[in-house]
């Protein structure tokens, strides 16, 4: 059975030959401008210098390695198919059954060792600034995923303006606290309450809409609050942006040199040393995105986080049932929208200055890119995709003529391998079994 099976579904040589051929074309129209052609200094002056060995090699690796992840995915899904087909229906969904049982408490242990890393890991990297500033970085890229996943992973719902949310939190934090002397903590919820008041602007006139109309309407509401920002030069200083914006302070300590008022520094009687403060934005950081995990956590459980993965799975039923489409995706987009905010609000007093160069479409693409690559639906998805998205460009900087070449490569080899994510299975929030008892 098995090798009728194989011999059914298999693809022919003369197939795998032609896609191969198509991804060293592609790899060749590629590669001239960026391998095949390069610039030289010839006594003052430039001329072009060609690598057409170099080229030639690229492309050879590009076809020999198309043709040999083609015959091993061939293969895979061939015997994978076999297998299915060789097992009776019942004994397959009791083992799909005992594997999904089975791994969430690897997954458990995952998320528990990655915390342990993310507590400690400024103890280790005390005197090494860059370390824990990416660590920040990747911090807010997770919060912000965490926020997405709300609308895209769990209430099925594309939006491609997400990084408008983003703005409105840092820009609300940014007037607050430069023209009315309001403090971080002070502004968080204001700007979160904001954030949540535009998300429902956006999602009101949206509510009819859905897939490919959706995500065109969120991407023009994005580049129309950019647009907003450059533009109204009063509020929110056009194109220069909004500088000196207070830092977070610690209960009222502000982490700065000794002066006349208390510090930090000289109310615990440290010596002053400017890691302080990059230690102590990497723990708030780290702070509000644990609580971020924890509230979308609990949502899921509510009958309201049920809604958004009933939604996400069949509208139509969802609706002939009798639940209001209209508030489940108010409140995706209203819940979403304000955690982006409360992202945009550290941001902007991580970095005391911001402008419209902050929040392009492209950051929208890669918070989207994070949740689609982590598995939508994901928490632990979007912590390692974050990972994943902004180490990866970190690490390239020692290859910066082929910086994006990897970072573009690599993810093409997650998409290929993991079509749906890093960690693509979607865990139901409550299962039922035949007696009702709840799992």
């Amino acid at each position: 059975m098995a090798t009728l099976v194989l011999a059914t579904h298999s693809i022919s040589p003369a197939a795998r030959f032609k896609d191969a051929a198509t991804v060293a074309f592609i790899a060749l129209l590629l590669g001239i401008p960026m391998i095949g052609l390069t610039t030289v200094d010839q006594g003052g002056a430039l001329r072009i210098a060609t690598r057409w060995p170099t080229l030639f090699a690229f492309v050879a690796a590009a076809f020999a390695g198309r043709l040999v992840l083609r015959y091993a995915i061939d293969q895979f899904k061939a015997r994978k198919l076999a297998h299915e087909r060789s097992a009776a229906a019942t004994a397959a969904a009791d083992a799909v059954a005992d594997s999904r049982r089975a791994g969430r408490p690897l997954l458990t242990w995952v998320g528990w060792a990655a915390l342990g890393v993310a507590l400690s890991l400024p103890v280790f990297f005390a005197d090494n600034r860059y370390v824990v500033d990416t660590a920040t970085t990747v911090l807010i890229y997770v919060m912000l995923g965490w926020g997405l996943n709300v609308v895209v992973g769990l209430a099925g719902l594309l939006d491609l303006g997400y990084v408008a949310f983003y703005a409105v939190g840092a820009y609300t934090y940014g007037i607050l606290g430069t023209q009315f002397g309001w403090g971080f903590w002070q502004a968080l919820p204001v700007a979160g309450a904001m954030a949540a008041t535009f998300g429902i602007i956006l999602g009101w006139p949206t509510l009819r809409l859905r897939g490919d109309y959706l995500a065109i309407v969120t991407l023009g509401f994005g580049e129309i609050i950019r647009v907003i920002l450059v533009n109204w030069t009063e509020l929110s200083g056009g194109p220069n942006g909004i500088a000196s914006i207070p830092r977070p302070s610690f209960f009222g300590l502000e982490l700065k040199p000794p002066g006349d008022d208390p510090t930090f520094a000289s109310f615990f009687g440290l010596e002053y040393s400017p890691s302080q403060r990059i230690i102590f934005l990497y723990y708030l950081i780290l702070a509000l995105a644990l609580i971020t995990n924890v509230f979308v956590s609990r949502m899921r459980k509510l009958p309201i986080g049920r809604a958004w993965e009933a939604m996400r799975e069949d509208e139509i039923a969802c609706k002939a049932m009798g639940i209001n489409a209209r508030n489940v995706k108010l409140s995706a987009f209203a819940i979403g929208a304000m955690l982006g905010g409360f992202a945009g609000v550290f941001f902007a007093a991580r970095m005391g200055f911001i402008s419209p160069e902050s929040f392009t479409f492209s950051e929208s693409a890669i918070i989207l890119a994070i949740v689609v690559l982590g598995g939508m639906g994901s928490q632990l998805g979007v912590v390692l995709a974050s990972l994943v998205l902004v180490l990866l460009p970190e690490l390239g900087r020692d290859f910066a003529e082929y910086r994006m070449l990897l970072f573009g490569a690599a993810m093409v080899l997650i998409m290929v391998w993991k079509p749906g994510g890093i960690l693509a299975h979607r865990e139901p929030t409550m299962r039922y079994v035949a007696d009702g008892e709840k799992r």
